[in-house]
């Protein structure tokens, strides 16, 4: 994902220029799409709401990525997306990324890598639901450092629980023993540093192992 980051930069003069304040639903899981959106400043949080009503917070929008592709040519929306700052996004519709897809046709392959992520990372998140919570988590920080590019990550510890679905305590126990550990260092900002990625990727590998 991170390398798609940017690159629909070249096609933002088609798009629809849209400002939000904090907490704003861009849109809702369910709704039927007409279209889809990039995530120019600010941030995004995107969630799922399972069946029996848990919501969970399932990725965060790098700046520079698209979000919301599963609504293009009337399909349904599989999540919601919500600010979590003031945002400015750029909002297109279907007829438009027909005619960007028209213009430039490299930018289909775009668009369509990044729908197949959001798709994978749906599968992901069913394939973890019963894993060791080590696991998921060395997992989804190792998937956010891979789309953020950074090994600092903008996260808090409740965002991080609702996303492997366990609680905030069992989260900071964990994150806890990995600070001890020197795996990772915590901010006082709600962020997660992580100080050593290869140690992170061989408790990953370590417990898928077993």
């Amino acid at each position: 994902m991170a390398c798609l980051r940017y690159q629909w930069t070249p096609y933002l003069m088609y798009g629809k220029k849209i400002e939000m304040g904090k907490h704003t639903t861009i849109y809702h899981q369910g709704d039927v799409g007409t279209g889809f959106y990039y995530l120019d400043k600010g941030s995004v949080k995107i969630t799922l709401l399972s069946e029996n009503g848990h919501e969970r917070t399932i990725d965060y929008i790098p700046t520079g990525g698209l979000f919301g592709e599963h609504g293009a040519y009337n399909g349904s929306y599989l999540t919601s997306a919500i600010t979590t700052s003031p945002s400015v996004i750029y909002f297109f519709s279907d007829e438009v990324l027909s005619r960007i897809c028209q213009d430039y046709p490299q930018s289909a392959v775009i668009f369509t890598n990044s729908q197949i992520y959001k798709l994978r990372l749906l599968a992901e998140i069913i394939a973890f639901t019963d894993s060791p919570i080590e696991l998921a988590m060395a997992n989804y920080l190792l998937k956010l450092i891979a789309v953020h590019g950074t090994n600092h990550i903008p996260i808090d510890q409740t965002s991080f629980a609702r996303y492997i679905d366990t609680s905030r305590i069992t989260v900071n126990k964990t994150l806890q023993k990995w600070r001890q550990q020197g795996l990772i260092e915590l901010s006082e900002r709600s962020a997660i540093r992580v100080v050593d990625v290869e140690g992170l990727r061989g408790i990953y590998s370590r417990i898928q192992c077993k």
